[in-house]
């Protein structure tokens, strides 16, 4: 783990902080639906996904059926896909490490990652950071259950701000054009067009969030990388 230095362990460790904050939502939430703190971790343990462990207690909780719950959580975990294909030289060769990572494979772990310029960071950031999420999250669903009837709306806290806070924080280097002294060919270009795609692929999803599920808009902004294609 030479590539391990304080500054990337601070940065993971900011990100693995906001998860813990969600957790805490989550497991309140989860309480408040008619889990128990037990099931809740279980859950967060087994799937280890944010968006569809909130859509799937979201729907349960509002009456819908847990086939249509656990459809639609799998249906949100598309973008999982073109995830793998991007870090599948991060994972390293034998099965159990591969099947690991794949487990640790969240937004996170993969824009911490991707935001790395150097191969041996990338993957020491991807590992960090997928390590730390995985820490930080459950350890927030167990607090939050626990404290579910104290904490009430987790809405009303602006818990839910924190991830999307997180994941402009994470991207916003990438869309940044790089600086004189370490620019190279063509990276001011491929800086445009990454904020071209992020452009498109955020009015995408604004566009079609009134009209379509949660999660789906998310999903379906993907399309936004046909701007880099042209």
């Amino acid at each position: 783990m030479a590539n391990v230095d304080r500054v990337l362990v601070r940065d993971v460790g900011a990100v693995a902080l906001a998860s813990g904050v969600v957790g805490v939502s989550f497991g309140a939430l989860a309480v408040a639906a008619g889990m128990s703190v037990w099931m809740a971790l279980f859950m967060s343990v087994v799937v280890f996904a944010g968006g569809a462990q909130f859509v799937v207690v979201g729907m349960v909780a509002a009456g819908g059926s847990p086939a249509a719950a656990v459809l639609a959580g799998l249906l949100l975990n598309a973008r999982h896909l073109p995830f793998g294909l991007a870090v599948a030289d991060l994972l390293g060769k034998r099965w159990s490490t591969r099947l690991l990572g794949a487990h640790l494979m969240v937004d996170e772990s993969v824009a911490f990652a991707l935001s790395q310029r150097e191969p041996g960071r990338r993957r020491a950031a991807y590992w960090l950071c997928g390590g730390m999420l995985f820490v930080g999250w459950n350890t927030g669903v167990v607090l939050g259950g626990w404290a579910g009837r104290v904490v009430g709306s987790s809405e009303s806290l602006g818990l839910d701000a924190a991830f999307p806070a997180c994941m402009v924080a994470l991207l916003l280097p990438s869309l940044l054009p790089p600086k004189a002294q370490d620019a190279e060919v063509g990276a001011r270009e491929r800086a445009a067009k990454a904020r071209k795609v992020a452009l498109v692929g955020a009015l995408i999803a604004l566009v079609l969030t009134p009209w379509l599920p949660m999660g789906l808009p998310v999903i379906l902004s993907i399309l936004a990388v046909g701007v880099a294609l042209r």
